[in-house]
This record gives C-alpha cells, sequence and structure tokens, in this order.
C-alpha cells in the first residue's frame, strides 16, 4: 500500500498534469485533503508531508480533530450539510463554509458570524445535477440566494461548491463542471465586487483532473490520499 506522503505526490503530479493540458499555472489550484471519519494519526501524516487544507463533513468530528491536532496554521472548510443549529459551532471552528444552501442558513452564519467579529467567506452550493438526494441551490435559483447572501454583513461569498451527478467516466461529468465554472462567470456580471468571487470547489478523487480543466480552483480530494474511507459509526 502507497504511503500518504506518495499518494499526496502523485495527486500533485494529476493536478499538474491536468493545469499544464488546460494552460493554467498550477499555484491556482488548491488541494483539499477530506478527512471524513480519516483517524488523526493518518491526518497527521499527511500534514507532515505538506498538506494545509482540511475540509470536513461533520461539526463535531471536526472540532474534536482539531483540538487534537493542534496545528495552528492548517486552514478547515466546512463542506458538509450544515444545520442552521450548528452555525455557532461551525464559525468558531472553520474559516470557510462550503455548502451555503439557502437563504436561511446564510442569514443565521451571518448572525453568528457578526456575534463575534467576523465576516465568514463562504461558498454558495450548486446541485448541478437537480439531485432530490443531495444538498444545493438550483442553477436556476442560484442568483437569488447570491443576492440575499451579497446583503448580508457577517459573510462573504467567494464563489462556487458542486458536488455533480457521479459518474465512472470522468469526460461524462465535464458539462456540468463547465455550467457551475459559466454560473459564476454570471454571478460576476452582476456582483458589486466581481473580483472577490475567485473560488471553484469542485473535483473529487475520480473526476479531479477534469474538473480543473474546466476550472476549479480547489479540489476536494479524500480517497486518492487516503485510502478507502472506513464507515461512519
Amino acid at each position: 500500500m502507497a504511503s500518504i506522503r506518495e499518494n499526496l505526490m502523485a495527486v500533485r503530479e494529476r493536478m499538474a498534469a491536468a493545469c499544464r493540458r488546460a494552460g493554467r499555472d498550477p499555484s491556482t489550484v488548491q488541494l483539499m485533503g477530506v478527512t471524513k471519519t480519516v483517524p488523526v494519526e493518518r491526518i497527521r501524516e499527511a500534514l507532515e508531508a505538506g498538506l494545509r487544507l482540511l475540509g470536513e463533513n461533520y461539526v463535531q468530528e471536526a472540532r474534536q480533530k482539531v483540538e487534537l491536532l493542534n496545528e495552528p496554521d492548517v486552514t478547515w472548510h466546512f463542506i458538509g450539510h450544515l444545520q442552521t443549529n450548528k452555525c455557532r459551532q461551525a464559525v468558531e471552528t472553520f474559516q470557510c463554509i462550503q455548502s451555503v444552501d439557502r437563504e436561511k442558513l446564510a442569514v443565521e452564519l451571518d448572525r453568528r458570524s457578526r456575534s463575534v467579529g467576523r465576516r465568514m467567506p463562504v461558498l454558495l452550493q450548486v446541485n448541478v445535477g437537480d439531485e432530490t438526494t443531495k444538498a444545493g441551490v438550483s442553477l436556476e435559483n442560484l442568483e437569488t440566494l447570491f443576492d440575499v447572501a451579497c446583503r448580508l454583513e457577517g459573510i462573504e461569498v467567494r464563489g462556487l461548491m458542486a458536488l455533480p451527478p457521479y459518474s465512472e467516466d470522468p469526460e461524462a461529468v465535464r458539462p456540468h463542471f463547465r455550467a457551475v465554472r459559466q454560473a459564476l462567470e454570471a454571478l460576476r456580471l452582476r456582483a458589486a465586487h466581481p473580483e472577490r468571487l475567485t473560488e471553484l470547489s469542485m473535483g473529487m478523487s475520480h473526476d479531479f483532473e477534469v474538473a480543473i480543466e474546466e476550472g476549479a480552483t480547489l479540489v476536494r480530494v479524500g480517497t486518492a490520499i487516503f485510502g478507502e474511507r472506513a464507515k461512519r459509526a
């Protein structure tokens, strides 16, 4: 079995190759390690190998890991479905919330962020495949959510996040990635500060290369770094 360090090197090489194909500078794409259910010891191996951006799906699990790892230079993003009653803890734990998918959540994050003197960076999660089993705002309703979020002083919209329909063939997902990029471009045209809308979080272990070719600025990789995920108890 390859070590986490070797896995990281392989992922970064694949990212660099995708950037070359797209004529992009590799420094414009960040690698996030998705650590849902990953033991602290294995996360520490990744940190020792240079990984500095981590994503978690569950607030309580993340809080425990942040405390145990005690690495102040590591950035944590929340990437799961966030309940409004977890917003206070999320604001205290994470440096970015990637999964803002509804007005009620945006308003509560705004309230909690302002209460501690923060302006929380957020991404709007798009349900690009209109899948009933996944969270996210539809492309049709994205502009409405964006307009609401932009009026809130406690959060700052930095871009979009998407989890397209799964396909064994990454090429089948390309149109979805392209649609998300085009949606971000459309938001820039109506934004008061388009220069702040820079992030496209899309692409996972099996399809991140296509996502990079279509404009991703951040890829969320778990299995390709840490191996198959253990089932959450």
